[in-house]
């Protein structure tokens, strides 16, 4: 004869409401996560939209300017705003102006001519001086250049 219910275990009373719920619950936690992700999406494209849009913008602008900073560059411009500002300024006077000749370069030597270098001797110093050589004497009628040469 069939047992009564009330004689039955509660985990055979509860099972099928368990997993029902839980089933109910995978289904509707996907649904609500895909709904999250699709709105995710949605907001990525438009923050890459926004973004694309500002790099245009910043293209353009940094166009302008570099035309800008071109057209200041040139030499009417340069003159017109000296002339403006009152800065006195003009092109050098040939007293002003120094030409250097540059020294011929050396032919290269052929391959079998190699120089070495010499060893080094030990030189012992005397007391009380330095490796260091003293600066070169003036000759006359010779003035110090900007560039750490001298001038006749």
């Amino acid at each position: 004869m069939a047992r009564n219910r009330k004689y039955q275990s509660a985990a055979n009373r509860f099972g099928p409401a368990l997993k029902v719920f839980l089933l109910c619950l995978l289904i509707g936690g996907s649904g609500v996560g895909f709904v999250w992700q699709k709105d995710q999406i949605s907001q990525l494209g438009q923050q890459i939209k926004k973004r694309e849009l500002r790099l245009e913008d910043l293209k353009n602008q940094n166009k302008k300017l570099r035309n800008q900073v071109g057209m200041m560059r040139s030499p009417p411009y340069l003159e017109r705003r000296i002339q403006e500002l009152g800065l006195g300024l003009g092109p050098p006077q040939q007293t002003q102006v120094w030409r250097l000749v540059e020294p011929a370069r050396e032919s290269p030597r052929p391959a079998r001519e190699r120089q070495y270098a010499a060893p080094r001797e030990t030189v012992t110093e005397p007391k009380g001086q330095t490796g260091i050589l003293p600066p070169p004497a003036r000759l006359s009628g010779e003035e110090p250049m900007a560039a750490g040469g001298w001038r006749t």
